[in-house]
C-alpha cells in the first residue's frame, strides 16, 4: 500500500516536543527521557497512534514509547496529542525503522512490546522483513526483560499463521493465543482497538492474537 507523504511532516516532527530526535543516544538511559524508573512499553508500527496514546492515558505509571517509520503517519499521532485536554508526560514517539531496534534499546530494558496489524510482506523472499519473524525475534529477546512478553494482533490469517509458526523456533513459548479475540472475553480483557482493528472488526473480519513470552 502506497503512503501518501503529507508536505512538511518530517520538518514538523523534527521540532515536536513528543518526539526523541537523537533515540540511539538514549540507549540504556530511557529512564532518563521520562525522568523515573517506571517500566517502559513499546509499540513498534504504532500508525496514527490511537492504541499506545490510550494505553498511555489509562496507566500514567507506566511509560510508553510509540515507534512509526513513516513520518505522514507518525505526523497525525503528533497531531492528536497536542489536542488532546491534558498533556500526555508518559508518551513519546520515535521515528524509525525496526531493524534499528537493538541500537536504540539497551538489553533487557522493555517490559512489552506490542505489535498491531503490521505490514504483511506478503512474498515468501520478504518473510524476514516480517515484524513477527524470527529475525526479529531475535532483536526483541535483547531488548526485552526476562518476564517480558509480546503481545501481537492482526486480521491478517496468513500472518498470524507464520507468526505462530515463528514462536518456537525462535525460543519463545504462547502464553495466550485467540482466533477470535472479540469473541473471547479472558483474551479480551481490558483490550483497546487500533483504527484497524475498530475497522475490520466493524466488517466482520475475526481478530486474532496471541500473547508470547521468552523461553528461558
Amino acid at each position: 500500500m502506497r503512503l501518501k507523504h503529507v508536505k512538511g511532516s518530517e520538518e514538523a516532527i523534527a521540532s515536536s516536543a513528543l518526539v526523541v530526535q537523537d533515540p540511539k543516544e538514549k540507549r540504556g538511559k530511557w529512564f532518563s527521557v521520562f525522568g523515573n524508573d517506571n517500566s517502559v512499553r513499546i509499540e513498534i508500527g504504532m500508525g496514527k497512534g490511537r492504541f499506545i496514546t490510550e494505553h498511555a492515558v489509562r496507566n500514567p505509571d507506566i511509560n510508553y514509547i510509540g515507534i512509526e517509520k513513516y513520518s505522514s503517519v507518525l505526523l497525525r499521532a503528533i497531531q492528536k496529542v497536542e489536542a488532546m485536554e491534558k498533556p500526555v508526560p508518559n508518551l513519546i514517539f520515535i521515528c524509525m525503522d525496526a531493524t534499528e531496534i537493538c541500537e536504540v534499546f539497551g538489553e533487557k530494558e522493555i517490559d512489552r512490546i506490542y505489535l498491531n496489524f503490521s505490514d504483511p510482506w506478503p512474498k515468501d523472499r520478504h518473510a524476514k522483513r516480517r515484524l513477527e519473524s524470527r529475525q526479529f525475534l531475535e532483536k526483541y529477546a535483547r531488548i526485552l526483560k526476562n518476564d517480558g512478553v509480546i503481545e501481537f494482533k492482526t486480521d491478517n490469517r496468513i500472518l498470524f499463521d507464520f507468526a505462530v509458526e515463528e514462536v518456537e523456533p525462535a525460543g519463545w513459548k504462547i502464553d495466550a493465543i485467540t482466533y477470535d479475540l472479540h469473541g473471547d472475553p479472558a483474551v479480551n480483557e481490558g483490550n483497546i482497538m487500533t483504527e484497524y482493528e475498530e475497522k475490520f472488526s466493524s466488517m466482520g473480519n475475526p481478530i486474532f492474537k496471541y500473547i508470547i513470552s521468552k523461553n528461558l
